[in-house]
């Protein structure tokens, strides 16, 4: 009885732990059930919340476009009104209530036309697409073609200009800008008092990227009275005109007068072309009506004095002074004088030129006034080869601003100190000036000239000189590239004598900024920096594609595996490098290889380093890069698969 008693009570055991053991697994089925439907729900939750990019949303009125939806909204609008704007400026800020008036507008027109917005620093493909360089920027959509609006951002005007395209009938408006082809250039060109011509390639990046601002700026200058006429050659079609005139890259813009060309230095957006061409097309010498101004030139002036003294506008002189003064204006400045009493002044009769130097350049070793004698049998050469030579003084003051144009001469003398011919400073600057002057005087064949040594903080520092401390230290700039620093110790005549001496008997080491020459240089492209520079790209062995770039180079970038590629397909010709050099951390010590942008090609053939060849026709792509170095390589081998 006891035994089947205790079995019973095992068995009601047994069963209440099974009982148990179900129940909790019911439990946890049921929590992990509810944890899926909850992840459902949330997962659901979280697709409802999350933005659908390709959806045209709407703010106060104003449609919300972006790279993914623009395309799709605007393939079957007749027009549409577009403002591209930047989320931090200003402009757009203020613009804002103004471009929600017109949209509720033109809404209410019929039919009604859609006005949209885009955040052009979110939306980066449109933005390039539409050559967006500012904001706010507003441009009209007709079917498809784009119509630039430059007009004022007021709710009437721009309602307007809407308004006019939309009309069914409304075509664009012919350009303003010339075109000219080989049947008509020479009779625009040689009739006109002054032109500007623009010789572009049609797949040229930067000939689309002008042309817009082009165009506006002909508009502008055709309102003028007279107009200053605008036009422009396809130099790919025209090659015999683009040959003429020596046009190597694209684009290239020229100023004719009267047929005669003069290259084109000035900006290329609308108002920096209007500015400039108007200058372009007063007179290139400025009369001077009375002694004070010549006194005024003297006393502050800061650069060559320039002065034509003939009798009146009919002299034959005077034409042939302004015709030199044509062919010269972009680096002086030039003026002339018919008045008697600034000929009496300046101690010279009629038909003379006039070259000086404001006082404070003036020294005992130089003559205050050069003149020459301008007859009727004087060639312009004459004329510039005097101004030239009197240009600068024994000892000028270098600056960012005459920099290229008055001390481009190697080798160059540049003493550093703090510069400043204010009233307070004026004595200080020209003690040492004095100084330099002493030396000066007896090396002719050298340019001297004084800088501040904040201006040119930066040269002072890739000459390891930052650190000297010395008030004053010395550099002599060469040919070829080629620095040298004078070491710091005390400044006097007598030590920027011996330097100067040390460097004539070429005793002096060279400065080169410079990397540290790479342990392992056997990639596809070879490294050269300042010190590898002279052995690798001037190697008269070989020939070398160099490509000078700058690390936050966008461009330098994007070209950077096309170029990677191309020093793999190179890798086995023994006569060819294909290399690459960090521009803003290691010197060129070669002048003529030029670096004034971001990336720069030259191919240097091994039989003529001095006058290597620039990359500039074609696309950076692996295609143009090889048919480059195919065209100019001086003993390239043919690989296994072209034979």
């Amino acid at each position: 009885m006891r035994l089947r008693t205790a079995r019973l009570l095992l068995l009601l055991l047994g069963l209440a732990q099974l009982l148990v053991l179900a129940s909790a697994e019911a439990a946890e089925d049921s929590f992990v059930k509810g944890d899926a439907i909850d992840e459902e729900e949330e997962e659901e939750d979280y697709d409802e919340d999350e933005e659908d990019d390709s959806e045209v949303k709407e703010d106060n009125g104003v449609l919300v476009l972006n790279d993914d939806n623009f395309d799709t909204f605007v393939v079957d609008k007749d027009t549409v009104l577009l403002e591209f704007y930047a989320p931090w400026c200003g402009h757009c800020k203020q613009f804002a209530p103004v471009y929600e008036k017109i949209a509720k507008t033109l809404q209410e027109n019929d039919p009604p036309i859609p006005v949209a917005k885009i955040d052009a620093t979110a939306a980066s493909t449109l933005a390039s697409r539409y050559d967006v360089g500012g904001y706010p920027t507003i441009k009209i959509l007709k079917k498809g073609q784009v119509v630039d609006y430059d007009g004022p951002r007021t709710e009437d005007d721009i309602v307007a200009k809407v308004k006019e395209v939309s009309q069914p009938n409304w075509t664009p408006p012919p350009e303003v800008t010339l075109v000219l082809t080989k049947d008509n250039f020479d009779e625009v060109v040689n009739d006109a008092d002054i032109i500007l011509v623009e010789f572009y390639a049609p797949w040229c990046g930067h000939c689309k990227k002008l042309a817009p601002e082009y165009e506006k700026a002909a508009k502008e200058l055709s309102k003028r009275s007279p107009p200053i006429p605008l036009a422009k050659v396809d130099a790919i079609e025209e090659t015999d005109l683009a040959k003429r005139f020596d046009v190597t890259g694209y684009p290239t813009l020229k100023i004719f007068r009267k047929g005669k060309a003069f290259d084109y230095n000035g900006p290329r957006e609308k108002y920096g072309i209007v500015d400039y061409m108007i200058e372009q097309s007063e007179p290139p010498s400025k009369e001077i009506q009375s002694v004070k101004q010549v006194q005024e030139f003297l006393k502050d002036g800061n650069d060559v004095i320039i002065i034509g003294i003939f009798k009146g506008a009919d002299d034959q002189a005077y034409q042939l002074y302004q015709e030199t003064a044509n062919n010269m204006r972009e680096d002086y400045k030039f003026h002339h004088t018919f008045n008697n009493e600034v000929a009496k002044f300046l101690k010279v009769s009629s038909g003379k030129l006039v070259v000086m130097q404001p006082e404070k350049f003036h020294s005992k070793y130089e003559q205050k006034i050069n003149v020459l004698d301008i007859k009727e049998s004087t060639e312009g050469t004459a004329i510039k080869d005097h101004v030239v030579k009197h240009a600068v003084p024994l000892v000028g003051h270098r600056t960012a601003s005459n920099d290229a144009k008055r001390y481009a001469k190697r080798p160059l003398v540049v003493v550093y100190y703090t510069v400043d011919f204010s009233f307070d400073y004026r004595v200080a600057t020209q003690y040492w000036r004095n100084k330099v002057l002493e030396v000066a005087k007896d090396f002719p064949e050298y340019t001297f000239a004084i800088a501040d040594e904040d201006d040119y903080s930066s040269e002072v520092k890739d000459l390891g000189l930052s650190d000297s401390g010395e008030e004053i230290n010395v550099a002599i700039l060469a040919e070829g590239g080629k620095k040298y620093a004078m070491e710091p110790e005390e400044f006097d005549s007598d030590t920027l004598r011996d330097f100067v001496l040390a460097f004539k008997k070429g005793k002096l080491k060279a400065v080169i900024k410079s990397q540290p020459v790479p342990k392992n240089n056997k990639g596809p492209v070879t490294v050269v920096v300042g010190k590898t520079f002279d052995s690798i790209v001037m190697d008269p062995k070989a020939d070398v594609l160099i490509e000078f770039y700058a690390p936050w180079c966008g461009h330098c970038k994007q070209l950077e595996p096309i170029y990677t590629e191309l020093g793999k397909k190179y890798k086995h010709q023994k006569n060819l490098v294909i290399a690459k050099m960090d521009a803003t951390a290691n010197d060129v010590t070669n002048d003529h290889y030029k670096v004034e942008g971001f990336p720069t090609i030259y191919f240097a053939p091994r039989t003529d380093k001095n006058n290597p060849i620039k990359f500039e026709k074609g696309e950076r792509d692996l295609e143009h890069l090889s048919a480059f170095i195919e065209d100019h390589s001086t003993k390239l081998s043919r690989t296994k698969e072209e034979l």
